[in-house]
């Protein structure tokens, strides 16, 4: 299957879910464990309260698989909203108790509530990217290549390599453009 569910399979996999069918929610953990996880831990910094995300988040996805509107956008993308919103609510409940025990300040809060809720979103824009400019983006940012070795590694011509390059990054600029830090990825 593609990495982007298709918009049929969205659909089937809430009806699926409504009906409760168990075999449906292995599935959809199966898709995208691996992404509440990581967003999770992006967010909040913790093994364990990412764990315990990923499962707040799947309990959810079961007990109310209506919530989900296919026309609003890939369940992927629900998936991800949810987890994000779930990740800062809790951030925000931890530091809240850490600045009632006089650790830190509201605005120092703040800053790390925002600071996780763009490194999140940077990483769903990243690993939601089409193959061909996420593995530009690789070569460039982790292997330190140019564009013209970017180009040459991927059997490209510059001008492609650029391009992609620019869109990459003109796609993970946007991390810095969400609203206020609870807005969802």
């Amino acid at each position: 299957m593609a990495k982007d569910a298709p918009p049929r399979w969205d659909r089937k996999m809430q009806q699926r879910l409504a009906r409760g069918e168990a075999a449906a929610l292995g599935e959809l953990y199966d898709r995208f464990a691996s992404l509440v996880h990581g967003l999770a831990h992006r967010v909040l910094g913790d093994e364990h309260a990412a764990d315990g995300i990923t499962r707040e988040v799947f309990a959810h996805v079961w007990e109310n698989p209506d919530a989900y509107d296919p026309k609003q956008g890939p369940l992927r993308s629900w998936v991800a909203t949810l987890t994000h919103r779930l990740a800062v609510q809790r951030l925000r409940v931890t530091e809240t108790a850490a600045l009632a025990g006089g650790r830190g300040s509201a605005e120092e809060l703040e800053r790390r509530v925002r600071r996780a809720s763009v490194a999140a979103r940077a990483d769903y824009i990243v690993t939601s990217m089409p193959t061909p400019l996420r593995a530009a983006l690789e070569r460039a940012y982790f292997q330190r290549r140019d564009y013209r070795q970017t180009a040459a590694d991927l059997g490209i011509t510059e001008d492609e390599a650029r391009r992609r390059l620019r869109l990459g990054l003109q796609l993970l600029s946007t991390a810095h453009e969400a609203g206020p830090s609870g807005t969802p990825p």
